[in-house]
């Protein structure tokens, strides 16, 4: 499949492109940087704007492409134009263009505002709002066949394979494990137009998916 990754360059995104590519699918990867992220045929990079008008994002997505990842990030710098107006841009530059397929990282609760209070959130509030009404965007407003993967906190550490689905507690997720379950929902039909939350557990990731 050809896939475009938007945030190849960030913690999560450069670990889903490996996989991607250690599954022989075509991937460009998005980075401002200016050095090649990954040294293989099957990749190439483009520098996206996601700041920039919705036209001109389009302009630089090709329609061929088969599944578009969301997987960029502002880091609490740039909320309102990267993880809410940029986010939706690019879902609405992929409807135009014919693209079907999006999956969107997202974070712990992004639809559940009833949890915001809780210790680690209630002080991250303007970055949910915006992964809020991006996931809103995505669910009811786009035609997209959407999956939306809410992460708990990423962390750096070794990656177990296993994960837990929709519990309760918001949790914690190897930054790798992560990257498997975007990687394992991309044939995955049973989680299109779905929402589910995931962090450390006991399921293999596979068998965890295939149950949602």
């Amino acid at each position: 499949m050809k896939i475009l990754v938007i945030g190849a360059s960030g913690r999560v995104g450069s670990d889903l492109v490996e996989q991607l590519l250690n599954d022989s699918h075509q991937v460009i990867g998005t980075t401002r940087q200016d050095e090649k992220l990954f040294d293989n045929d099957n990749y190439s990079q483009l520098d996206l704007d996601i700041t920039a008008h919705k036209d001109d994002i389009q302009k630089q997505i090709d329609k061929d492409i088969d599944a578009v990842y969301f997987v960029a990030g502002s880091g609490g710098k740039n909320v309102l134009e990267v993880d809410l107006h940029g986010a939706v841009k690019t879902m609405q530059a992929a409807q135009d263009n014919g693209i079907k397929r999006y999956i969107m990282l997202s974070t712990v609760f992004s639809l559940d505002t009833s949890k915001w209070n809780n210790p680690g959130i209630k002080d991250l509030k303007d970055y949910y709002i915006c992964k809020h009404y991006a996931d809103q965007w995505l669910v009811h407003d786009s035609t997209l066949d959407y999956t939306i993967v809410q992460a708990g906190a990423l962390k750096e550490r070794e990656a177990t394979g296993t994960i837990a689905v929709n519990d309760d507690s918001a949790g914690e997720n190897s930054i790798k494990d992560v990257a498997s379950t975007l990687a394992a929902v991309l044939n995955a039909d049973n989680t299109i137009k779905q929402v589910f939350s995931m962090q450390n557990g006991e399921t293999a990731i596979k068998e965890a998916i295939a149950k949602i």
